[in-house]
């Protein structure tokens, strides 16, 4: 009975491994497709739309806008989803403090800014989100 309990449990290990290597193969690959989000973001938030003068502008801004839709939706088609936390309090899990900021109206722990956007593949954490969090001042202390 416990040769045949123990077997079970090894098959059972076995499977789960399997599921999990299957699940979670593409982080390496996906860390690495990061960087090339950001950038998109990074080429978009460079120019804002309002101070566009030309059209070849204007489209090659709706080109990299499309290219980072595209590379979003294979993303989330493959389990990748961004972590945009501002305005939600700081999760140490899922967050990475840079730096803390007086903010009138915020409460002590919430995040006011984020630097960086971080990413989970399904339950695990590829990157953090880097983030700055509000400051607990007198008055946040004083009404709590």
């Amino acid at each position: 009975m416990r040769a045949l309990a123990e077997t079970e449990n090894v098959r059972r290990r076995a499977q789960r491994e399997r599921e999990d290597a299957s699940k979670y193969a593409v982080a390496g690959f996906a860390k690495d497709l990061l960087a090339a989000a950001d950038n998109l973001r990074r080429a978009l938030d460079s120019l804002p739309e309002a101070e566009v003068k030309d059209e070849r502008t204007r489209s090659l801004l709706e080109g990299v806008a499309a290219t980072e839709r595209e590379l979003l939706g294979v993303f989330e088609r493959h389990g990748i989803r961004r972590i945009d936390p501002h305005g939600e309090p700081f999760d140490h899990n899922f967050h990475q403090a840079i730096f803390e900021a007086e903010r009138e109206g915020q409460p002590g722990g919430t995040v006011v800014e984020v630097l960086q956007p971080g990413y989970v593949l399904h339950d695990r954490l590829l990157r953090p989100a880097v983030v700055g969090v509000a400051k607990g001042g007198p008055k946040q202390a004083a009404s709590s």
